[in-house]
């Protein structure tokens, strides 16, 4: 197991002699014309930039690389320390190398995991598999969720940088969007439960297909040319074939959920969400998501004294992370 200082406990003039992985590479030029490597470097705790200067050791070899593969996703070792720009720490490197088999390392090291244990949501999962009532949903649901498609499922990032970005998120954010959606059933009768639930549980499932599981979660060929929600419209679609008799409405309902989940054309949704199931598991799934990527962003970015991070392009701002730091009745249990 690796046993270094994490970089959410970096402080400024620390010294680094420190294994990362490369989360993010881009060969860059100066004013002058001349080249450099910008990276982000990545371990569980956090990240943090380093620009590698010609003058580095090792910038010829990483600059090769870089030329024919991704650096994204491989693990190296950097010497230096830990400097300051623009009240963001980074790091300052003299020195830095690819890893190689004699170093004791692994992808597990820098493979961030679910705060929550995979088994526990796996099981918590089945339970609303068993919750749904109508007959052809629970038919359509036990199909597109056996063990095998369940196991993946469950390993699997919810998204490569954004939200749930980690091992184990995708069924993370799934079963937060199923209770969220619970919830607003308690609050609107109208709603149909088994139809929402069920659209909660397929929405993001062409993930499984979109994304790789593997360290830098890199979007797969059939991710980039099809989109995770084409690849579960087609799952669906598949199962509900196999299945042999399954009501049309229905079918155009669960469909229409997949399809416009995203809420707005703009953000890749195909349509806008037309019946009071969708309108709900749209917000549900903003909710989700945008509640986890702040969360994560503030835990993972460099901030300043001042407690705000740099900009942050996803969030269209800076976040800050204020110091009321007190322990609410909620979390007390008291409101459960």
């Amino acid at each position: 197991m690796l046993k270094q200082k994490s970089i959410s406990d970096f402080k400024k003039n620390d010294e680094v002699n420190h294994y990362f992985i490369i989360s993010k590479s881009e060969l860059r030029k100066t004013k002058n014309n001349d080249e450099f490597l910008s990276l982000e470097l990545s371990d569980k705790s956090s990240s943090i930039t380093s620009n590698i200067w010609k003058d580095v050791k090792g910038f010829q070899e990483l600059r090769e690389l870089s030329l024919d593969e991704k650096l994204t996703g491989k693990i190296i070792k950097v010497f230096g320390k830990v400097g300051e720009y623009n009240n963001i720490l980074t790091i300052e490197t003299e020195a830095i190398r690819l890893c190689s088999n004699g170093d004791d390392v692994s992808m597990e090291d820098f493979l961030k995991v679910s705060e929550r244990k995979i088994d526990e949501m796996i099981k918590e999962f089945k339970a609303w598999m068993d919750r749904i009532k109508e007959p052809n949903i629970k038919k359509l649901i036990n199909t597109l969720f056996d063990s095998k498609t369940l196991e993946r499922f469950s390993k699997h990032p919810a998204g490569k940088n954004w939200h749930h970005a980690y091992v184990g998120g995708l069924i993370e954010h799934t079963l937060e969007i199923i209770e969220i959606c619970n919830l607003m059933c308690k609050f609107h009768k109208e709603i149909n439960r088994d139809l929402l639930i069920a659209g909660a549980m397929i929405h993001d499932l062409g993930k499984i297909e979109e994304i790789s599981p593997e360290v830098g979660f890199e979007y797969t060929t059939k991710g980039k040319l099809l989109g995770h929600i084409t690849i579960a419209v087609s799952l669906v679609e598949d199962a509900i074939k196999k299945i042999g008799s399954f009501p049309e409405d229905l079918k155009l309902n669960l469909l229409h959920l997949l399809l416009s989940h995203q809420g707005k054309l703009e953000n890749a949704s195909p349509v806008i969400p037309k019946t009071l199931e969708a309108a709900v598991l749209y917000h549900a799934d903003e909710l989700s998501a945008k509640t986890n990527a702040y969360k994560t962003t503030l835990q993972k970015e460099q901030k300043s004294q001042s407690g705000w991070t740099k900009y942050i392009n996803l969030a269209n701002t800076e976040l800050f992370e204020h110091k009321l730091h007190f322990k609410s009745n909620y979390q007390e249990g008291l409101f459960d």
